[in-house]
């Protein structure tokens, strides 16, 4: 709820219970608010009881019913861990986001293409790497050098034409955003270890390609939203210059350096800090008033990029970055453009986030507009591959229930990036526990193990395009690209040798994502019947639901309700009381009318 906005809530209680008094017990740190519940209403088993409050100040509160028997005793109903009402356990939580919090909708409703920039696409003269080796594009990604390292220094000259050449692929997807891997110099292949914020990488074209590609895109109706890598840079980088490949003197190289407080030096020059111990990427001190300048200041980074025509930011690892940073970083960037969004890499729920001891404000002061959503993507991987209906709607409607709508609706959902397994490899159920990287490298998907692999694909990709959220497909997904953890998920688009089947239903989905947007925006519900599960969304008298079977048999469902529907693959009219049955490993996908 917004802050200031009255809300209503309607607590029932059965008649088994002679109830003297209902209250609501709202909580938040040192704040606690009784607040009376008055009678709304009786249908001859429970009793209504009902209340009206605001809150002026935004935060995470949380709330509970204590109701008092006429003989004094005291019944205490907290939720279960499937949201229902239940007596002694934990509150409810109430999410309450700041009164001027206001999500651009730019991305709402529509499709988001993930491209790991070095392997998608190439057109035009390939150009060989600074540092590093160029590769054929059928050839397999390294995973290990020979002296056991592993550099990410193999190229295979995936560009910016590359990616403009393919715009009508993408549209043929229903795409409307292109989320980019990092594009800024860097000496690897994967970029995150930024060389020069202010440059883009000459491997994959100049600014000219650049504006080319937003230019293209955006007569298609795709717009382009970067990856913003900020608590860390690399360490051969024009700031740090540990390689002298920079003409500058980096922080490593003098202490007199201009950027030596950008960085974190226990012993100078060697002993730094760097993310997660990896020390080619030294991690950045977001206070240094330099760094800060480059990125906000006027002509930096987020000016200079934004106004080429973004449709937003993509945050690497937020929760790495101070509260006040990204104050600051939300502000540059609604300068520089109003509509571009802001989206963080967060993995658990978000608006509980905690983070180096500090609950992040992301969705309640609102420093961010929406996240990536892998709380769904747990819950839709877990669900295909093990049912289980009951917990996967738990998990979700929870997501829902603590997210702000118009936040929720702006946030990437997603079930596969550059930083998990493949979703066919992961979906598969093949063990590969006690193989090494190299064989892992070489594990290629075949026979029944391929065969339930894209069943389970195409029902969790069902699941992602019905959740609420803005759809994240991760490129070579929808062809049936395979690879386990990072590098062997980062392998070349196979153009030519697409899975057609896999790509008629990702189609399908995105033909569907555009006929239903508006109901894709609204209401949501999730429910078993036996080991099926039924997911609705609704608007304005429209629904749109999924009836998903996981299991390796087909299930009978019963169609329930007043309002006449359509199988939307068979056509087939459905009535009140029709029996379906939903193939093993399948989904049916119906529309009201």
């Amino acid at each position: 709820m917004r802050a200031g906005e009255k809300v209503k809530i309607v607590f029932p209680v059965t008649h088994s219970i002679w109830v003297g008094d209902v209250k609501l017990i709202l909580c938040k740190e040192d704040l606690r608010r009784e607040i009376p519940l008055s009678f709304c209403g009786d249908d001859g088993n429970v009793t209504y009881f009902s209340c009206g409050f605001s809150v002026e100040e935004w935060g995470i509160y949380y709330y509970r019913f204590e109701v008092a028997e006429v003989s004094g005793e005291i019944h205490v109903v907290g939720a279960s861990e499937t949201g229902l009402a239940g007596e002694n356990l934990p509150d409810w939580q109430l999410t309450v986001y700041a009164k001027d919090y206001v999500v651009p909708k730019t991305i709402e409703g529509g499709l988001i293409y993930h491209i790991f920039a070095d392997r998608f696409a190439k057109a035009g003269e390939r150009k060989e790497p600074r540092y590093g080796y160029l590769k054929e594009w059928e050839e397999k990604v390294t995973v290990v050098e020979p002296d056991g390292s592993y550099r990410a220094n193999d190229f295979y000259g995936g560009n910016f034409k590359g990616i403009t050449s393919k715009l009508d692929y993408l549209q043929s997807l229903g795409v409307t955003e292109i989320y980019l891997s990092p594009i800024f110099e860097a000496s690897s292949n994967h970029r995150y270890d930024t060389g020069d914020y202010m440059k883009l990488d000459p491997l994959l074209g100049t600014e000219e390609d650049f504006r080319e590609l937003i230019a293209e895109g955006r007569k298609r109706g795709i717009g382009v939203i970067l990856d913003g890598v900020f608590n860390h840079s690399g360490a051969d980088s024009l700031y740090f210059n540990q390689l002298g490949h920079y003409d500058s003197v980096g922080a490593y190289q003098s202490p007199d350096s201009p950027y030596h407080d950008w960085y974190y030096f226990d012993r100078f020059p060697d002993e730094y800090h760097s993310w997660w111990g990896c020390k080619v990427v030294p991690t950045l001190n977001k206070s240094a008033e330099g760094y800060r300048k480059l990125l906000f200041g006027e002509g930096g980074v987020i000016e200079k990029w934004t106004g080429f025509g973004l449709d937003g930011w993509r945050l690497d690892v937020v929760d790495e970055l101070p509260t006040d940073f990204v104050d600051e970083l939300r502000a540059a960037v609604k300068k520089a453009d109003p509509n571009a969004v802001m989206i963080g890499e967060v993995w658990e729920d978000a608006s509980v986030k905690v983070s180096y001891g500090t609950l992040r404000p992301y969705l309640t002061k609102g420093q961010i507009d929406g996240v990536m959503n892998y709380p769904f993507k747990e819950a839709i991987l877990s669900f295909c591959m093990h049912g289980g209906a009951r917990a996967f709607g738990a998990k979700v409607m929870r997501i829902f229930e603590n997210y702000p709508s118009d936040a929720l609706n702006s946030s990437m959902t997603l079930i596969g990036t550059h930083d998990t397994v493949r979703v066919i490899n992961a979906l598969s159920g093949v063990d590969v526990s006690y193989t090494s990287k190299e064989q892992r490298r070489d594990i290629v998907l075949y026979g029944d193990a391929l065969v339930i692999a894209k069943k389970r694909v195409k029902i969790a990709s069902l699941l992602q395009y019905v959740l609420p959220g803005v759809p994240s497909l991760y490129y070579g997904d929808e062809v049936g690209l395979q690879g386990y953890e990072d590098p062997m998920n980062r392998a070349p688009f196979p153009w030519g040798k697409e899975d057609e089947d896999l790509l008629a239903h990702y189609r399908f989905l995105g033909e569907m994502r555009k006929k239903h947007k508006d109901v894709l925006l609204g209401g949501l519900d999730t429910w078993a019947q036996g080991e099926l599960l039924i997911v609705q969304r609704y608007k304005d008298g429209k629904s749109l639901f999924a009836v998903v079977n996981p299991t390796f048999e087909d299930r009978i469902v019963t169609f329930r309700k007043k309002k006449n529907a359509r199988d939307v693959r068979s056509g087939r009219v459905l009535k009140d009381g029709d029996t379906l049955s939903v193939p093993a490993l399948d989904f049916l996908l119906c529309e009201s009318f």
